[in-house]
């Protein structure tokens, strides 16, 4: 894709990646219908490296491989377990559509923190359309706010781990490609994740029809940790952050074509508010850009 601008490769790996991550949630929450969440999670991870190993292998980059172990990419993704733990959690004791709204200040934990750590600028028309994406975001979840309760603080942690992430991100060399970061993350999280099932669950032995949909989500979860990563490494953070609000989108799209959920008059209306905005933020950002003179 490198006929493509910077400014548009960003936000699209943003739009791939919040896809990706989406389908893999699909797929784990058919799985958890008869399986417990971290067993789950376990078994999710053993499928996502046996698919990505092989795919690194085949790209040549099977010398690189002692880089998942890298202190910089091991932090950004102990924040991703983190963010994977409360997640997992939160989703089990609240609605999902307060956990899904709670998640959606990621990208303005992100735009802040890149302006301070990275002095990258944001402006007040930029800030105004993310702000317009939040509102968006919270017309598509429409959050009940039941139950509030420390349940409700592990899903803001999930926003913190989340946007600490994505700013370790950019700490991150460019000798280490973007596969390297997505099987370290694989395997940080299916450690983190036999630990839990071993301290908390029973083991269920999978049918041949669970393993299949591990297998998908594990194909997927690979793909959203490499175009995060990717999203964040060659784009500008308060370009790319407005983006994670399609995880939303993607959302509806997912309760409409697998589980039968029809989206109201308030989510369609979200749903152009997130595109419409991003849309803006792209433009704005490629006005402000100077023409390069050959």
């Amino acid at each position: 894709m490198n006929f493509l601008p910077t400014t548009i490769r960003g936000p699209l790996f943003m739009v791939v990646a919040t896809g990706s991550y989406l389908i893999n949630d699909s797929f784990m929450k058919l799985a958890t219908e008869g399986l417990p969440p971290y067993e789950v999670l376990f078994l999710r991870g053993i499928a996502a490296f046996i698919l990505s190993v092989p795919l690194l292998l085949v790209l040549g980059q099977g010398r690189r491989l002692p880089l998942v172990f890298d202190g910089r990419v091991l932090l950004r993704n102990l924040l991703e377990v983190g963010a994977i733990l409360t997640y997992v959690v939160a989703l089990a004791h609240m609605p999902i559509a307060d956990v899904v709204a709670l998640g959606q200040i990621t990208p303005l934990l992100v735009i802040l923190g890149s302006s301070i750590l990275f002095r990258e600028t944001i402006g007040g028309v930029r800030m105004a359309l993310i702000g317009l994406g939040f509102a968006g975001a919270l017309m598509v979840a429409q959050p009940t706010m039941a139950g509030i309760s420390v349940y409700a603080v592990l899903a803001f942690a999930n926003a913190v781990f989340c946007a600490a992430r994505d700013l370790a991100s950019r700490r991150v060399g460019a000798e280490v490609p973007g596969l390297i970061v997505a099987i370290s993350a694989v395997i940080v999280a299916m450690v983190a994740a036999a630990i839990m099932h071993l301290l908390t669950e029973q083991w269920v032995a999978p049918t041949g029809h669970h393993l299949l949909l591990l297998l998908a989500a594990g194909f997927f979860l690979v793909f959203g940790h490499f175009f995060i990563f990717m999203a964040y490494r060659i784009g500008p953070a308060p370009v790319v952050a407005p983006f994670y609000y399609t995880f939303s989108v993607w959302a509806v799209i997912s309760g409409v074509l697998v589980f039968g959920e029809f989206p109201n008059t308030l989510a369609v209306f979200g749903i152009l508010l997130i595109v419409g905005s991003g849309l803006l933020v792209v433009m704005l950002d490629r006005r402000r850009r100077p023409i390069p003179v050959a």
